[in-house]
């Protein structure tokens, strides 16, 4: 659906939208007071106790984040229009069921834009056909009518359902939203990224309706869920993974999903050091990691942030690089122009599904200079260090919390690195999410080397050159005059005749980051271009002065 206006105040909301003013007056009635509006919010509101927040998402949608002080328990209400009676639940009916009637003998685009457009017309004329066919009223006898705000509301419904995701459609257009699980059709709850968990006032009514919302979803998503096949993984259209489980005899509370938000915009890696999730200087680092075609895992359990911080340290590979990415679903973002972006295909006859593992093993012969795997579960591991050791350069994500454990994964079943080849990656990166002073924060808790096998020690030595401090909340440089990478393996190729001149490049990096936080430089495609600009032209070619 097509973003619409976002109000810049509450009085200019209400006036386009009459049942944001009927929420509101409704709410001002029950509890005496008024929400603050606000057309953006900050994570400093995360630290506000008693939330009381109205904010837009594109009318006609109006989200109210409220914790009533009697529970403490935040609230995540969806304002929307909504249809209030039988008779409007009726007229709904007569309308879609028309629109659905006329619609195989038109010419149907494909661009979205247009099929907006399309659907516009075609409400409009089922509305007209309707009228003028003296069709009855629910349960009066009457012509059928409709009022203006009755038109309004029911175009706003068709297109959220036939266009957007139904009822989920306003918290796919909320920017602010990280996680949605669904539980049963009357419990819909998600992850905020400023107010964290909340429930949801939205309900699909039974669970009849929930699975047919799946059924629908499913098929749309081109995944279709069945008894036969109760747990299915795939996309929306908006790039959000989720996964459904259907059946009742597997999810006892009904049937049942999560869905993992995609942002069409990438966070950047200044955001993410505005935000303390690494330093300057560890962004630093694996800036010239990556420039210089390091191997790169970021490791961490569920939800650490392992695939925001993959997608902010790209920018940092070479602007000229061929980039290949092999995923199950779609999460990875590139913006280098030479771009191969391949997904599995898991549906099907056996003989035409294509895995991680095959994706891989085409990437070798597409001499890219990066490849990027979204996560890797399995087989298609030993194929990603099989491309290191050819020497193409690999970043991926993997479930792993600690370097013991990850090596651990990868040199057991199913992967089976022997262990004499985990040198051939370079570096994991360790994301965890962190319980801090009452807050859920994610932070990068420690950059480690992998420098090789030693027959000698019996197994792999490794150094830490990052190790976050919980008390202090900052990322302490173990590695300053001791990397493995910076001087043994990168110093070498760039050339210079100290090693341990590299650690000034690495300073001038972190002062470079640091001062784009400083401006306010955290759009992730501004980023981008600053980083750009400074391979093309070094200092001078960056907007700003150090």
């Amino acid at each position: 659906m097509a973003q619409r206006i976002i109000s810049d105040t509450l009085e200019e909301a209400m006036a386009r939208n009459p049942h944001l003013r009927k929420y509101i007056d409704q709410f001002r009635r029950k509890y005496g007071k008024m929400p603050e509006f606000h057309a953006q919010l900050s994570r400093d509101m995360k630290d506000i106790m008693y939330p009381n927040i109205l904010y837009p998402v594109g009318d006609p949608i109006f989200i109210h984040i409220y914790a009533d002080p009697s529970t403490a328990e935040k609230q995540y209400i969806v304002i929307e229009p909504r249809i209030e009676s039988k008779e409007e639940e009726e007229k709904y009916n007569m309308i879609r069921d028309k629109i659905l009637e006329m619609a195989p003998t038109r010419d149907i685009p494909e661009e979205q834009e247009e099929f907006e457009r399309f659907l516009d017309a075609l409400f409009d004329e089922a509305v007209l056909s309707l009228v003028k066919s003296g069709k009855k009223g629910f349960g009066k006898g009457k012509k059928f009518t409709v009022t203006k705000d009755e038109m309004e509301k029911f175009r706003y419904l068709i297109k959220r359902d036939i266009i957007g995701i139904g009822p989920l459609e306003p918290l796919a257009r909320d920017p602010y939203i990280e996680d949605i699980h669904i539980i049963g059709a009357n419990n819909i709850s998600l992850v905020h990224k400023i107010f964290e968990m909340m429930p949801t006032n939205i309900t699909f009514g039974d669970d009849v309706k929930l699975a047919d919302y799946f059924k629908n979803i499913s098929e749309r998503i081109g995944r279709p869920v069945s008894d036969r096949n109760p747990i299915v993984d795939g996309a929306l259209p908006d790039g959000s993974r989720i996964n459904i489980i259907y059946s009742p005899d597997i999810s006892i509370k009904g049937p049942s999903a999560t869905i993992r938000k995609f942002s069409a915009t990438p966070i950047s890696i200044t955001q993410l050091i505005a935000w303390g999730t690494l330093s300057a200087e560890v962004a630093a680092y694996l800036w010239i990691a990556l420039e210089y075609g390091m191997s790169v895992f970021v490791c961490g359990e569920t939800a650490s942030g392992k695939t925001t911080l993959l997608n902010s340290i790209i920018p940092f590979i070479k602007p000229g690089s061929k980039i290949f990415t092999a995923e199950d679903t779609p999460e990875v973002q590139v913006p280098h122009r030479v771009w191969q972006r391949l997904i599995t295909r898991e549906r099907g006859p056996e003989e035409s599904r294509v895995t991680l593992f095959d994706l891989l093993k085409a990437a070798l012969r597409s001499r890219p200079n990066y490849i990027i795997v979204g996560e890797i579960r399995g087989a298609e591991g030993a194929i990603a260090f099989q491309a290191m050791q050819t020497g193409h350069p690999v970043m991926s994500t993997f479930h792993a919390g600690d370097i013991k454990k990850m090596i651990q994964r990868f040199t057991g079943h199913p992967i089976n690195v022997p262990i004499t080849f985990i040198d051939n990656l370079n570096i994991a990166v360790f994301q965890q999410a962190v319980y801090v002073r009452g807050k859920f924060l994610r932070r990068t808790v420690s950059v480690v080397e992998i420098e090789g096998y030693y027959e000698e020690l019996g197994g792999v030595a490794t150094r830490n050159v990052f190790e976050w401090d919980p008390v202090a909340d900052k990322h302490i440089f173990r590695g300053f005059n001791n990397s493995y990478i910076l001087e043994r393996k990168i110093a070498e190729i760039a050339g210079y005749e100290d090693p341990k001149d590299i650690y000034n490049e690495l300073f001038l990096r972190a002062r470079i980051l640091q001062r784009m936080v400083e401006l306010g430089i955290t759009n992730y495609w501004d980023v981008y271009k600053e980083i750009k600009a400074f391979y093309l032209r070094g200092l001078e070619g960056l907007s700003f002065r150090i």
